[in-house]
């Protein structure tokens, strides 16, 4: 957790907003783990619809990272009993399963970063590099899921010297207590721990009063 307040935390022009597997293998209709789908779609997925324009509107970068792999696995993980869960997964370059989830874009200002193995966004592949490219301090980290990947991009950025910004209505894990609990007791140390509302009144205050639409997710 940094020191510093959060106003100078999330200032554009050293923020990243990152979304996590916000894919329609993973929280689409057709999701591979319906219960995570479901619990995503419950809050988390509209408040991303809420911060993407806002953050694009503020100069805030936006970069979504998405999971793939070969149709026969090849390069990707089977050292776990998560992957053998997700082998009936389709997640083949080019499908609907790896891509993003419509509302959310891609804008045309967006980066789209994709990975073929690991447990998290960061770990082997070319995140942390872009995100020093684009000279940020600063990520904002929403999507899923709190069991796996979102503490593993949390303490692989903090690792690698960036501060993190978890808001907790905009990411998800199952069950829902385990994702608080994971929150209060272990990610709340690492990063600042906010709310959508909080952001938005940073970025775009117009929009902070205004109720979250639930998101067509479409798969």
């Amino acid at each position: 957790m940094s020191t510093r307040g959060l106003s100078e935390l999330v200032d554009p022009g050293r923020t990243v907003l990152v979304t996590q597997e916000c894919q329609g293998a993973v929280v689409g209709q057709d999701a591979g783990l319906a219960v995570l789908a479901d619990e995503a779609r419950r809050e988390a997925l509209p408040n991303i619809a809420r911060l993407l324009p806002a953050a694009r509107a503020a100069g805030v970068r936006v970069v979504h990272c998405l999971v793939q792999r070969r149709e026969d696995g090849l390069g990707s993980n089977h050292n776990a009993k998560l992957f053998a869960v997700g082998r009936g997964v389709r997640l083949t370059p080019g499908g609907d399963g790896v891509r993003l989830l419509p509302e959310f874009g891609p804008e045309p200002s967006d980066l789209v970063l994709y990975r073929w193995h690991g447990l998290g966004p960061m770990g082997g592949t070319d995140l942390d590099a872009v995100l020093r490219n684009l000279g940020v301090t600063s990520i904002v980290a929403a999507g899923v899921s709190l069991n796996v990947a979102i503490p593993n991009l949390v303490m692989d950025a903090v690792n690698a010297g960036y501060d993190v910004v978890l808001p907790r209505d905009a990411v998800a894990g199952v069950p829902r207590e385990f994702g608080a609990a994971m929150i209060d007791h272990c990610l709340g140390l690492l990063s600042t721990v906010t709310t959508t509302d909080e952001l938005l009144a940073h970025w775009d205050p117009k929009s902070a009063a205004r109720p979250p639409e639930q998101p067509s997710v479409n798969g």
